[in-house]
């Protein structure tokens, strides 16, 4: 846990969930340098309906609680921080709203501060839905480091929402700055796409969520080794991404049970999506928003010991962050929720030496398929 002194006060926070050793803060220079900028302008005024979008860990969220504002973005994670943070910071949980994706927005927003996501599907997505709301009057500010400002970022801005410019660079960070033209139309969103695979299967895919305009060639690697069975089993897509493995697999074995689980609340969207398109709505299957196999949203549980197959795609990124905890998180939380003799099948580029993280915790590690560039790794509960 770190603490940041803004304008606005000084708080205590923490990325979630909380790892030992954490090397990322729940913040960055962009965050700073947004409130910083609110600081300097009267644009918080009471009753006025403020919109925080993809506030990665609720520092904005929280800085800003006074004006009880709307948070609005894709991550469990995000919002799992946003909660745990304002409770460590003695505010009320009720001071921040939350809204995912495809709810809907207020019918006015007054003030718009966005983080800027990686992913420009997203980001147009959210200008696609955020700029009917908004009036001549409006105030709309978004935050990145420079690195991740493009002339794409900066197009999208103008198309979808009005006149754009950006700041002077402050700590590497810059401000995007945003004139509301209510004479534009910007139309309806073009998200979510949909593609085919050679086999007929329809695919889904809604903004930011992986490879949303063809098969990828990890994911394709994969599918050419999927086992098919008329046996009954529990099988978890876990980080499902659109839906495409664990629609597979059902097509497959028949009498298998299918739960889809992501971080990303449009992943998941997609995934059902991908399943009702491939096998209708007689067959159920569950599809949770949560971290890992072991924090679930809503209620949902995935009791230890009763999982016959976890299939994995792990990402190596944490936003615009390498790292591996994700991927240890997914294996860990998998050796828990797997049977006896239930299986966890990995694919990963193989630089990525997910073999000595199995083996670590597994005890085994086979490998199943490979190739120049992937590999299919198998380890087996005991």
């Amino acid at each position: 846990m770190d603490t940041i002194t803004v304008p606005q006060g000084r708080f205590a926070l923490a990325r979630y969930p909380v790892r030992k050793a954490e090397t990322l803060r729940a913040w960055d220079a962009a965050d700073e340098y947004l409130l910083a900028h609110l600081a300097t302008e009267e644009v918080l005024e009471p009753d006025r309906v403020v919109l925080v979008v993809n506030d990665d860990s609720g520092v904005l969220g929280v800085a800003l609680a006074g004006s009880r504002p709307t948070s609005f973005g894709d991550s469990y994670l995000s919002r799992r921080a946003t909660e745990e943070n304002l409770l460590r910071n003695g505010l009320e949980a009720d001071a921040v709203s939350w809204l995912s994706p495809l709810q809907a927005l207020p019918e006015r927003i007054d003030v718009v501060l966005m983080k800027v996501p990686k992913s420009l599907s997203l980001l147009e997505d959210q200008l696609h839905r955020i700029a009917p709301r908004l009036g001549a009057d409006s105030t709309v500010v978004a935050a990145a480091m420079s690195k991740h400002i493009h002339t794409s970022t900066l197009e999208l801005f103008e198309r979808l929402v009005g006149p754009t410019r950006t700041s002077l660079a402050v700590k590497k960070a810059r401000l995007i700055l945003v004139e509301p033209d209510p004479t534009l139309d910007p139309g309806p969103t073009p998200w979510p796409t949909t593609y085919s695979l050679p086999d007929g299967q329809v695919i889904t895919s809604h903004a930011g969520v992986f490879s949303p305009e063809r098969l990828d060639i990890g994911t394709r690697f994969l599918l050419d080794h999927l086992p098919g069975s008329d046996e009954p089993m529990r099988v978890v897509d876990l980080g499902c991404g659109n839906g495409v493995v664990g629609t597979v697999v059902a097509l497959r074995n028949p009498n298998a049970d299918l739960t889809f689980v992501d971080d990303s609340y449009l992943a998941v969207a997609s995934a059902e999506a991908t399943y009702r398109a491939n096998l209708g709505a007689a067959r159920a299957a569950e599809f949770i928003v949560g971290n890992g196999l072991l924090d679930l949203s809503g209620g949902a549980a995935i009791e230890p010991g009763t999982v016959d197959l976890v299939l994995n795609n792990p990402p190596f990124h944490v936003n615009h962050a390498i790292g591996d905890q994700v991927a240890w998180q997914m294996f860990s939380d998998a050796r828990v929720a797997l049977c006896p003799g239930g299986e966890l099948w990995v694919v990963g580029n193989r630089h990525l030496a997910y073999h000595a993280k199995l083996k670590r915790l597994f005890g085994n590690c086979d490998v199943v398929a490979s190739n120049s560039k992937f590999v299919l790794l198998r380890s087996v509960q005991a």
